[in-house]
């Protein structure tokens, strides 16, 4: 009932605002952010798409495990009677592969910094795919959980240059004070039959990335068969915050 009736409060605050009922031909966009972050990552991509007329809702993403969290967002996807673009961020594009399965709505999808794994492939796997990840190193001490396993944290003194090296100290610092953890097991659980095999993707990230290495990203956008890949130089993991109007522009290329 809980999951149920936060799906029905982000589907009535996606369509009780008044600039985004400016034009109900337009998909709704779905944003999905990943492990260290929160919905306000997407601020500015939202500023962009609203400003367009495109109706937007920020997924809370629970980043408890793949299947859960996949199960938590296709209850939103539900309760959106528009068609979907699914836009994915980090661990949130292995969230968005697996929730868009069976949903005739979801349109396209979008992967921005985030992982695309196949069936049986998991976050942890596709980091390690190629060099480049110096995440492991920047994480803090692993909080235990109570029923097992334990949530993981960047530390905060490493968090702008590991993360957001291209945003300033400041609102690294703000990023890094609200960071939402991640448990250990989702960045290892095996994902389950893939969307974007049979749904349009596009990609962006960073060359810059240290989270996931551009080569494991471009390799995932070239299997997927990604319809436009953007890379930005020198961005970092978060290329959605430093460059906003990047991400939602090619969005809205997927929107249409």
């Amino acid at each position: 009932m809980y999951k149920i009736a936060l799906a029905w409060i982000a589907a009535a605050l996606v369509f009780s605002s008044p600039v985004q009922a400016a034009d109900t031909d337009k998909p709704t966009i779905v944003l999905v952010h990943g492990a260290f972050a929160d919905g306000g990552s997407w601020n500015g991509v939202i500023k962009s798409l609203t400003k367009d007329g495109f109706r937007t809702v920020a997924v809370a993403n629970p980043l408890r495990g793949v299947k859960s969290d996949a199960g938590y967002l296709s209850s939103i996807i539900d309760s959106i009677k528009t068609p979907v673009v699914l836009v994915g961020h980090s661990y949130g594009g292995s969230v968005i592969s697996v929730a868009a399965a069976g949903h005739t709505n979801v349109k396209s999808l979008v992967f921005v910094s985030a992982f695309a794994p196949d069936t049986g492939e998991s976050a942890a796997t596709l980091s390690g795919k190629y060099p480049g990840s110096s995440l492991a190193s920047a994480l803090a001490e692993p909080v235990g959980l109570a029923g097992g396993g334990s949530d993981l944290y960047i530390d905060q003194k490493k968090f702008h240059q590991q993360f957001a090296h291209d945003v300033s100290r400041n609102e690294a610092a703000l990023m890094a004070a609200t960071q939402r953890p991640v448990t250990n097991a989702a960045l290892d659980e095996p994902s389950g039959e893939p969307a974007w095999k049979t749904i349009p993707s596009w990609f962006i990230y960073g060359s810059g990335d240290k989270n996931i290495p551009p080569a494991s990203m471009k390799f995932m956008a070239d299997r997927a068969g990604s319809k436009q890949t953007v890379v930005i130089p020198d961005a970092s993991h978060v290329v959605m915050v430093s460059h906003p109007k990047a991400v939602a522009d090619l969005i809205k290329k997927a929107a249409k």
